[in-house]
């Protein structure tokens, strides 16, 4: 039996790096022998079948081919469908009625944190708030992301875990996705 699974690759093809065209990368997961294989737009979001069940196992074997193919050391999140779309439906801020989804991230984190002290940085990037959930960081950006200090980089070198994040739409997308799949 196969697993509809969505894999986040973290860093690529940004303001002209690690540049990967989704064809090529589509071409490499059906060389791993993923099934029903899809991408959504350029930023490394791949929906794919196989029956492996271990995350951890195939976010080895995708970064391990992405190394030996592009020569790129590329961090990646590999989510089984149900649970983005748990994910999704647990998204404290979707109900509140005077924030536009436009303005809703999802940062996907490789690990649930060791070290959580966030409490004390609550309401000092107002009107920017954040919630940390399990692996999941649910984000809203008023200014929108690119002007946000809520980044990355900053939850990287807070929770010492890789941090990849989408937009709401992709994030909603990719779950449509992988339901269909």
């Amino acid at each position: 039996m196969t697993t509809s699974y969505i894999s986040i690759l973290r860093g690529i093809n940004v303001s002209g790096h690690k540049m990967i065209k989704m064809d090529a990368l589509r071409q490499l997961y059906e060389e791993l022998g993923f099934s029903h294989v899809q991408t959504y737009i350029q930023s490394g979001n791949v929906v794919f079948r196989d029956t492996t069940t271990d995350l951890v196992e195939l976010e080895k074997k995708i970064k391990d081919k992405i190394s030996e193919v592009f020569g790129l050391d590329v961090p990646i999140i590999v989510l089984e469908c149900s649970e983005l779309k748990r994910i999704i439906e647990n998204n404290p801020f979707v109900n509140r009625t005077e924030i536009s989804p436009d303005l809703l991230h999802v940062s996907f984190l490789t690990t649930k944190p060791l070290q959580v002290d966030l409490d004390k940085l609550h309401g000092q990037f107002t009107p920017e708030e954040f919630i940390l959930s399990d692996k999941v960081i649910y984000l809203y950006c008023p200014n929108g992301y690119g002007n946000t200090k809520l980044n990355n980089s900053f939850f990287e070198y807070k929770l010492k875990v890789v941090a990849t994040t989408r937009n709401w739409k992709t994030t909603q997308e990719l779950c449509k996705m992988a339901e269909e799949n």
